[in-house]
């Protein structure tokens, strides 16, 4: 079904209840994921993703149509996740000590590298990011997603995202290979 089709039954009181069923089946998987990379808990995503679809259905009578359905959909569950994000900053700061000192742990005395270990040491990479650079780099790195729809979503212009896209993935690079960058 076509988001112009699924936006008309969204906006119609008799076929708002169907095609809301709809619109939960054709995008949660993609916004599960897209929030799961910003916040890496399972159980928050799930709380984020269901804050996201109840806020579409308190809003849809509002969406005016300036963008796509899609982007209004990832702009919701990003500012869904930022305002977690900055509700829950300490907690997301200890996560990273422990993960930080897990991975050490984990790491001294091991001579070969698994995929698990550098799977872990990306995620750990992503989380230092600043968390605009992180947004940037996983919406274009995970999602695929254009610079173009990242800028319709986060409100940015394209020339900047690219640079926070460009330091991301040169600090990902150098804590890969040194193991920590300069924050500077």
């Amino acid at each position: 079904m076509a988001d112009e089709t699924l936006l008309i039954q969204l906006q119609t009181q008799a076929t708002k209840n169907q095609a809301f069923e709809q619109l939960v089946k054709i995008y949660q998987r993609v916004l599960y994921y897209h929030i799961r990379r910003m916040v890496q808990s399972h159980e928050d995503t799930d709380d984020i993703l269901q804050n996201t679809f109840v806020a579409v259905w308190r809003n849809i009578d509002k969406f005016r149509g300036d963008a796509s359905l899609k982007t209004w959909l990832y702009r919701i569950a990003t500012n869904e996740s930022i305002t977690f994000l900055n509700q829950q900053k300490k907690r997301v700061h200890q996560d990273m000590e422990v993960l930080e000192n897990a991975i050490e742990h984990s790491s001294s005395g091991q001579s070969v590298v698994d995929g698990d270990t550098i799977q872990e040491k990306l995620t750990q990479a992503i989380m230092k990011l600043p968390e605009k650079q992180r947004l940037v780099f996983n919406m274009r790195y995970f999602d695929e997603m254009s610079f173009k729809e990242i800028s319709a979503i986060l409100e940015t212009s394209e020339g900047g995202l690219k640079a926070n896209y460009h330091h991301a993935a040169k600090k990902i690079e150098l804590f890969l290979t040194n193991g920590e960058w300069c924050l500077t």
